[in-house]
């Protein structure tokens, strides 16, 4: 068999299993975290969590495949790692990459929801503030 098709072969045979396995563990568990920025509604969170990783297999597993063309033609067992390292590298940097985006932008749409509550106080007020008297009145102008 040729050794192109074999770095190929075995490219393929790593980096799929590897996005799905990334997929399921960030679905997992990141399901909490989804949980606590949309406040408890539970059904919301599982749809975004499933909205998230649909996108998330197909940037990755389109990244895959668009990846899986090579520079130039392999020659030897050498040739083989050599090019799965790197693009085996890059695949796992790429899926890093999408976590922490991911991650931030949920940790930002978490901040401001906090914020909003923070903001809104925790009982109406029942009465006013009565205003202040003229200046006349207070220095005895």
């Amino acid at each position: 068999m040729n050794m192109t098709v074999t770095a190929y072969l075995v490219y393929l045979i790593v980096a799929v299993p590897l996005t799905i396995w990334v997929a399921r563990t960030l679905s997992r568990n990141g399901r909490i975290f989804l949980v606590d920025v949309f406040h408890g509604n539970e059904d919301f969170a599982d749809a975004v969590n499933r909205l998230l990783v649909v996108g998330f297999y197909l940037v990755n597993l389109g990244f895959v495949t668009l990846f899986l063309r090579g520079g130039s033609a392999v020659a030897d067992a050498r040739g083989v790692f050599e090019q799965l390292s790197v693009k085996l590298g890059i695949v796992m940097l790429v899926l890093g990459v999408m976590h922490l985006m991911n991650v931030w932008i949920f940790s930002k749409i978490r901040t401001r929801s906090r914020l909003d509550s923070m903001t809104r106080p925790p009982v109406p007020p029942n009465d006013t503030v009565p205003p202040a008297p003229p200046l006349t009145e207070r220095y005895g102008y």
